[in-house]
């Protein structure tokens, strides 16, 4: 299921005192404003920004399991972000019983790509798995000659 996006724009410089509420070079409260104001008028409700080391969560109001997107800049590019959907696989576990939560995730996914890519100060948006986000180049095969 992909849940971890990445995207380049220089539209959401950090604010001067962010360094203050999260770890020193990291940043991302515009990006997390940004999407709670755009989530929210795509129907989601949504709590306050919650202040993580790595970055920002918004928290999203769901009944039956805990839902949430991470927001922080991304250090592959000097103007890159990255955003993930918590929870990032199809199936929890809560108590004794699984949920499955791949409906309410993918309507989340879908919300927001449609909101990075609908606007125009925002590109390269790029979706991964959970897995392929985590171990890039897995699964490749070395096609090189010896």
């Amino acid at each position: 299921m992909k849940s971890h996006v990445e995207f380049r724009s220089s539209e959401f410089p950090p604010y001067d005192c962010e360094e203050e509420q999260i770890n020193p070079g990291r940043f991302g409260k515009r990006v997390a404003e940004f999407l709670a104001k755009g989530l929210a008028e795509a129907g989601f409700s949504i709590g306050d920004l919650v202040a993580e080391d790595w970055g920002w969560i918004v928290p999203i109001e769901n009944p039956g399991f805990r839902l949430w997107v991470g927001c922080g800049n991304y250090d592959e590019y000097p103007d890159g972000f990255l955003c993930f959907i918590e929870p990032h696989t199809p199936v929890i576990r809560k108590l004794f019983r699984k949920i499955d939560v791949s409906e309410r995730v993918g309507a989340l996914r879908d919300a927001i790509d449609r909101l990075l890519t609908s606007h125009p100060g925002i590109q390269s948006v790029k979706w991964w798995t959970h897995d392929e986000f985590n171990n890039p180049g897995a699964g490749e095969q070395d096609v090189g000659g010896d």
